[in-house]
Formats: structure tokens, C-alpha cells, sequence
């Protein structure tokens, strides 16, 4: 029996191809995946990367030896998959390892509706029958693969929800990392009142440029010179697999995935007067108090995409953030879009005149550290000897939530959480001053480090 584990994640499959994920293996988890929705189809779309195809290929396969049809829409951004899942009523396979190197690939799943397949929702089942190796159905005729492009469609769906065609015009500068963001971003854009400068849009899976992940500073670097260099108006960034977005502002200053959030959250509260917006612990404590000042309910929960769409659909949230920078959209089938996320952050800047970095600093109003790892062996032991300090101080509160969050009279507080995946913990800080959030970092990572 093999041993998936290791590529089986919490939310999706991620391994390095050839030695973890193969086409044996992807047949069998296709198998799987057909034999726990049943049918009558699935949808299945894939990255740039030079395994995807293949790899697509033999999760189709499986899947149609299974009795299931496939509809295949080939070259797709996550989200578009996510789209096609709500637009056509189908699960989906979407085969990307978003900003993981060239070597990984992976597979995130989906029922239908974009609804979330994690562990306790069905990938532990998928897991369990892989390592089993499905046998091909019996006395049942193969299913057929239908190809359908569904880029247009996607991209008229999203201007339908956030129309820009009134606005004043923009110079935009987007970094596309090679990833799908090349792709889709020609075509959502198109015929909106922008000027594009594109940054490495030649879809190429080995990333010759950078990382495909905006979230780590050295990868915005080149976006951030080129926005100051043709005077744009704004710039944006999308990871390998295109769910997520990352923004500068004109003077290529990153404004945070918190500020980003709270501004989404009222332009939806506009539409929705009360909804409800949801927002990871990690997200700046400035988003509920944005969300309550605008009339919204504010609704707190755990890090990671199954718990924020469960938390959506449990409160009919009209949508939610994450400190990711992963937006979810209830007009969206709840799922993540970071081309949505980037529509409206241009709406907002293109329907008044005032530049991006005057909009964002109102709502952005502490400081933070962003996530800092250590690589600690006794996650456990590190956890409880900050919860054994803070816990004995004085106006402090603890919350086991997700990780330790500890909240100081100050005002001030900090996260600690462990990899599910790595052995670090992650810290994330904030406070009233980039000062105190430098103070208090080295303070919790004097012990986390000891």
C-alpha cells in the first residue's frame, strides 16, 4: 500500500513530481475523487507548469474510468476553476502548486458549487482510496471529456460584479510572475480604462523572473520600481496560480492584505448595508472596527480557506479576508478571487482622485510585523512557555482560537501558531507603532527562540 501522506494536505495535494505525485498516482486520486461526488461530471483545469497537463490528463482518466464525465477547461487561474465550478454546478480538480517551486505540482479540489474539499470534508477519504489504488469501475460505460474554454465567460462574469467602465482611466502596472495572472489578466481587463504595463506574462512554470508569491517582499521588487518609474497609479501582483493579489500603491508601497480587506468589506457593506464580513485572527484588529464603524458584523475565525468559506456559508457572509492576501466573495460561490479583490481596489481608486495611499491610510491603522518563522523542534513546548509568561502578566488575554493569540492592555497583541506542514511557528504582531511592534517581536521570539 503506498504511504500519501506526505503529499496530503489539510486543503489540497502538493508533492514534488516524479518522486511524490506521478500520473499513477494522479489516476488514482481521480479514481477517488469521482467515486466520493458521484458524477455526473467533473471539471478539471490546470496551470502553466510543464507537468500539468499530463498530470490533468491522468486525473481524467480516472475519472471517466469511474463512469464520470470530464469537462476539461485546460489553461486556467484558480479561480476561473473555482468559477466554472459554481457556473456549471460540477466539482472540480484544479492542478496547480500555486508559488511552490518548479519541481511541485498539485491538485485542489472542490465540489460542486466551489463548496471546499479539505481532510474532514473528503480528502481523507480520496487519501485513503489512493494508497489503496482504485480499481476501474465494473459494468460501468467510461465517461466522456468534453473541452470548453470558459476564459471569456469568467471574465464577464467578474466585470459584472464590479463595472469599471465609468471610471477615470489608471496606469496600472501588473506582475504576472509567469503565472496564470498573464493569462486571465488580458482578458478581464480588456476594454476597462487602463493603461497596462505588464511584468513577465509569458506563462512559463519554472519562474525565471521570481517566486510567484507577492507575499514575500523580494518578489515585489520589480513591480515596486517599475510603478515609480512610469508614474503609475497603482500596482498589482498575482501569485503562481492567480487566487491571490498583492498591491502597491503609487509610490510602490505595499498596502497590507488587512487594509485591502477593510476596504473590500465596505464597498460590499455599500451594496449589503449589515452583512456580515468575515476575517482570519491574523487580519489587523483595524478590519472589525472598520467593519462595525460601516454597520457590518464582524465575524472572526481560524486561518485557512475551508474554515473562512464554512464560517461564509454558516452566516451568509457577503465576504471575507485573509491576511494571505485571499479574498472570498459570497457573490463568488464564497470562494477565493484575487482578480476580483484587484477590481475593486481599482474601483476605488478610478471612481474619485485622490491617490492610492491616501485612500488605504484609512484603513490601515497600526503597524505589523508580517509573518515570522522560526524553525523550532518542540512546537508544544515553545507555545506553552509563552502562554506561561504572558498568562502571568497582568490585563493580558489568551485565546486558543487558532495557535496563542495574546492581547496586551496596550492594545498591542501577537499570534503564535505551528505549521501543520513544517516544524516552525509563525508569529504575527501588531501595535500602535512600527517601534512597539519591533519591541514586542523580539520580545515573544527571545523565548520562541531560547
Amino acid at each position: 500500500m503506498r504511504d500519501l501522506s506526505g503529499i496530503v494536505k489539510a486543503y489540497d495535494i502538493r508533492g514534488v513530481v516524479g518522486e511524490q505525485l506521478d500520473a499513477d498516482v494522479v489516476r488514482d486520486f481521480g479514481a477517488a475523487f469521482a467515486r466520493l461526488v458521484g458524477g455526473p461530471a467533473v471539471v478539471i483545469g490546470h496551470d502553466m507548469r510543464d507537468s500539468s497537463p499530463g498530470l490533468a490528463a491522468a486525473f481524467a482518466e480516472g475519472v471517466t474510468k469511474q463512469g464520470v464525465d470530464v469537462v476539461s477547461i485546460g489553461l486556467a487561474s484558480t479561480d476561473m476553476l473555482y468559477f466554472a465550478s459554481g457556473k456549471l454546478n460540477l466539482p472540480g480538480a484544479m492542478f496547480t502548486a500555486s508559488h511552490n517551486p518548479a519541481q511541485y505540482n498539485g491538485i485542489k479540489l472542490c465540489r460542486a458549487g466551489a463548496a471546499p474539499v479539505g481532510q474532514d470534508t473528503g480528502l481523507g477519504q480520496i487519501r485513503e482510496d489512493a494508497e489503496n489504488e482504485v480499481p476501474d469501475a465494473e459494468g460501468v460505460t467510461p465517461g466522456s471529456l468534453q473541452e470548453r474554454d470558459m476564459l471569456s465567460e469568467y471574465a464577464a462574469y467578474l466585470n459584472q460584479l464590479v463595472d469599471l467602465r465609468q471610471n477615470r482611466q489608471l496606469k496600472i502596472v501588473v506582475d504576472a510572475g509567469n503565472g496564470m495572472g498573464g493569462y486571465t489578466v488580458p482578458e478581464v481587463f480588456a476594454g476597462l480604462p487602463f493603461e497596462i504595463i505588464p511584468l513577465y506574462f509569458e506563462l512559463d512554470g519554472n519562474f525565471p523572473n521570481h517566486e510567484a508569491n507577492p507575499l514575500d517582499p523580494k518578489n515585489i521588487v520589480d513591480l515596486q520600481a517599475k510603478v515609480r518609474e512610469v508614474g503609475a497609479d497603482a500596482g498589482v501582483a498575482f501569485d503562481g496560480d492567480a487566487d491571490r493579489c498583492f498591491v502597491v500603491d503609487e509610490h510602490g508601497e505595499p498596502v497590507s492584505p488587512s487594509a485591502i480587506t477593510a476596504l473590500v468589506a465596505v464597498r460590499e457593506l455599500k451594496k449589503d448595508p449589515g452583512g456580515t464580513i468575515i476575517h482570519n485572527l491574523i487580519t489587523s484588529h483595524a478590519v472589525p472596527e472598520i467593519v462595525t464603524e460601516h454597520g457590518g458584523k464582524a465575524v472572526r475565525t481560524r486561518v485557512g480557506h475551508s474554515f473562512i468559506k464554512e464560517e461564509m456559508a454558516r452566516t451568509g457572509a457577503i465576504f471575507g479576508g485573509e491576511h494571505s492576501a485571499h479574498y472570498y466573495f459570497r457573490d463568488f460561490w464564497r470562494a477565493d478571487t484575487g482578480m476580483l479583490a484587484a477590481l475593486h481596489v481599482l474601483a476605488a481608486l478610478g471612481e474619485q482622485d485622490s491617490p492610492l495611499s491616501d485612500i488605504t491610510r484609512d484603513y490601515a491603522r497600526y503597524a505589523a510585523s508580517g509573518e515570522v518563522n522560526s524553525t523550532v523542534t518542540d512546537q508544544a513546548g515553545r507555545l506553552k512557555a509563552i502562554k506561561d509568561t504572558y498568562g502571568a502578566k497582568d490585563g493580558v488575554t489568551l485565546d486558543e482560537l487558532d495557535g496563542l493569540t495574546v492581547a496586551l492592555p496596550d492594545g498591542s497583541w501577537f499570534n503564535l501558531r505551528a505549521s501543520n506542514t513544517e516544524p516552525l511557528l509563525r508569529l504575527n504582531v501588531e501595535a500602535a507603532t512600527p517601534e512597539a511592534v519591533a519591541a514586542l517581536r523580539d520580545e515573544v521570539l527571545a523565548i520562541v527562540r531560547a
